[in-house]
């Protein structure tokens, strides 16, 4: 079933209370001071049925200038909304500052009801009618329906339902991104149940029963009761008045302002990218980190206005900015705001979020001001890339780009595919759907080949770079996920080799150079003549006086390569001897179930010197195993 909430809005003293109480016989002022001083302090709250059949939320707005903050809590997810205007005072200044925040929030249905006509005669009503309908022109309620009513003796009330019920139908149900999200508009408590709140829900639906989070403190708890329209219920959707009694939460730990949201599904945030008008009509010039009063759903935060192509906003401009809000905000892409400046008090502007979660920008970057551009007008695709480009190669979930873009879940997922198919994004993570946009995963796999280049050309002599020192010299910290995927794509394109624990390029040879060249073949046909009785390290060395280093770094090449064995630190075997030695051991092994350095002997003809080095060599590389004084096969066959 649709869902509508209607909101009151007018100038201090015009009627919206007794009106709402002669449509619905609920007076909405319930606090003692409001009843004392004859004006609404607080929200209201009231519901009316239809002759269609839809229930209307209806929420009733403070008028008084000290309470604008109140109003502007109350305009948060009103659907439509209802001016009304007293015949006997006409349009007054609140009657203005409430219509520019409606407007600002995004409110684009509504209606105009004139009050208190029992207060003047026919003449005047005519002059008031037409002075409203000329204070409305330009306005979103420019032709709207204009009601005159009496609460008192109930003149024109049953016009205003047909109109009601008519605009109720017109009004279509708007598509919400899906999660859940209540700001909280009263907090209090109820002998015998504890801590209640209610609020408009903004979007998604509640279960009884279900756990939630209290953003942007954190705290948590259980749903132990939902209400709709003062009726117990189960489950509760996007556009209800909703009151949650929580089970064991404290009154001190929820506030007015609040947010209350699926655990883990939202993160509070300090700075915004948003897209600023400033209303006409003000002089003062909006300098570069202005303070402001920033309101967003329930809550008043002050905040810093950063334009991001100028020094000072002109009344009447719109720009795009970042605010810089002194405390945090739990919000969504789409969502509204409304801004009223420091001092002296009033609304100046308001606006849309086009990221609640930005980087901080460098002004004056016509590549900045294109994202945001694309952001606030650009195409599905396009929206999605440039959140994705923004948190680089750790990537963004599917929900975190619903929360940054403002679109449904099936929307972004037919847009993931899209994308994935087109080469613009990789999927890293399929389990959470976590995408990485092609932009910097393009750079890294540039960089990453470009790392190996480098350590090439300092090092010729060495086959590759360790897997572990690539990836530290690619600062990727903990992302070990986009790491082998790197790795696994570039494998795949042929453009490196993953050999074991080293990363080389597909094209990199061991580079000796002319002079170490001649000394490798020279020191690989000693080890190839010697066979078993090859020099040791130190008298290969003495064969080439103070030519330790190439000596060092030609042996290195060839151990790597696996043309020499390592048996001992100061012995080194040809590949070819050690493999056949191999065999004609193990022969022995297996006609004689074991063999000793005696038998060694009578095999290879060998001195000890060779002997205890190739026994134990054998056991390291699990060919036998000591038992005792001999040694046996590990495994036969």
């Amino acid at each position: 079933m649709k869902h509508i909430i209607l909101g009151t809005a007018g100038h201090v003293d015009h009627g919206k209370t007794s009106l709402i109480k002669a449509l619905t016989g609920t007076d909405t002022d319930r606090l003692k001071e409001e009843k004392e001083r004859g004006i609404t302090i607080e929200l209201g709250f009231a519901s009316l049925s239809l002759p269609c059949g839809l229930q209307l939320g209806i929420v009733d707005v403070p008028g008084h200038e000290r309470f604008i903050k109140n109003m502007v809590s109350g305009a948060s997810g009103i659907d439509l909304v209802m001016l009304v205007i007293a015949a006997d005072e006409g349009v007054m200044p609140q009657t203005k500052e409430h219509l520019q925040i409606c407007s600002l929030l995004g409110i684009k249905r509504g209606l105009v009801v004139i009050s208190k006509i029992d207060m003047v005669d026919e003449e005047w009503l005519g002059l008031v009618k037409e002075d409203v309908g000329n204070f409305l022109v330009g306005s979103f309620l420019e032709g709207v329906p204009i009601v005159p009513v009496s609460a008192v003796r109930g003149d024109g009330l049953a016009d205003l339902m047909r109109i009601l019920d008519k605009l109720s139908l017109e009004i279509e149900e708007e598509t919400d991104a899906g999660v859940f999200r209540l700001p909280v508009d009263r907090v209090f408590t109820m002998k015998g149940f504890g801590t209640v709140i209610t609020g408009t829900l903004m979007s998604g639906t509640i279960d009884l029963g279900e756990t939630v989070e209290i953003l942007p403190s954190g705290a948590s708890s259980k749903i132990r009761g939902i209400q709709v329209h003062n009726q117990a219920v189960d489950h509760a959707e996007a556009g209800q008045r909703t009151a949650i009694n929580f089970q064991g939460l404290e009154r001190e730990a929820i506030n007015r302002g609040d947010v209350v949201v699926r655990p883990g599904t939202l993160t509070p945030s300090q700075s915004l990218d948003v897209c600023f008008e400033y209303l006409s009509g003000f002089e003062r010039k909006l300098k570069n980190r202005a303070q402001v009063r920033f309101h967003y759903g329930t809550s008043e935060i002050m905040a810093r206005l950063i334009p991001m192509d100028r020094e000072e906003v002109v009344s009447g401009e719109t720009v795009f900015a970042q605010l810089i809000l002194d405390e945090p905000a739990t919000m969504m892409a789409g969502d509204r705001f409304v801004i009223r400046s420091y001092s002296p008090v009033t609304t100046i502007g308001g606006g849309v979020i086009i990221d609640p979660h930005p980087p901080k920008h460098k002004r004056f970057k016509a590549e900045i001001l294109e994202e945001f551009s694309v952001l606030l007008e650009g195409d599905e695709i396009s929206k999605a890339a440039v959140i994705m480009n923004r948190t680089g190669l750790s990537g963004i979930t599917l929900h975190e780009l619903i929360v940054r873009t403002g679109m449904t879940r099936n929307q972004l997922r037919k847009i993931l595919d899209r994308m994935f198919s087109d080469r613009q994004a990789v999927l890293l993570d399929k389990d959470e759907v976590r995408a990485v946009s092609h932009v910097p995963y393009g750079v890294l796999l540039e960089r990453f080949l470009r790392e190996l280049g480098q350590y090439h050309r300092k090092n010729p002599l060495r086959e590759g770079l360790p897997r572990e020192e690539l990836r530290m010299s690619l600062a990727l910290g903990g992302n070990q996920k986009v790491f082998a995927m790197a790795l696994r794509d570039l494998e795949k394109q042929e453009k490196i080799v993953v050999d074991r624990e080293n990363v080389r390029l597909t094209e990199h040879r061991v580079d000796l150079g002319v002079g170490r060249e001649e000394m490798r073949n020279e020191i690989e046909a000693l080890y190839l003549r010697a066979g078993l009785t090859p020099p040791t390290v130190r008298e290969v060395l003495e064969r080439y006086p103070g030519e330790k280093t190439r000596v060092d770094e030609v042996l290195s090449v060839l151990l790597r390569e696996g043309t020499l064995v390592r048996v001992s630190e100061d012995l080194h075997f040809y590949r070819g001897a050690i493999a056949k030695l191999r065999e004609d051991y193990k022969k022995l092994l297996i006609a004689d179930g074991q063999a000793n350095p005696a038998s060694f002997k009578g095999l290879t003809g060998l001195s000890r010197k060779f002997i205890i080095p190739l026994m134990e060599y054998f056991d390291m590389s699990k060919l036998t195993i000591r038992s005792g004084d001999v040694r046996i096969l590990r495994e036969k066959g």
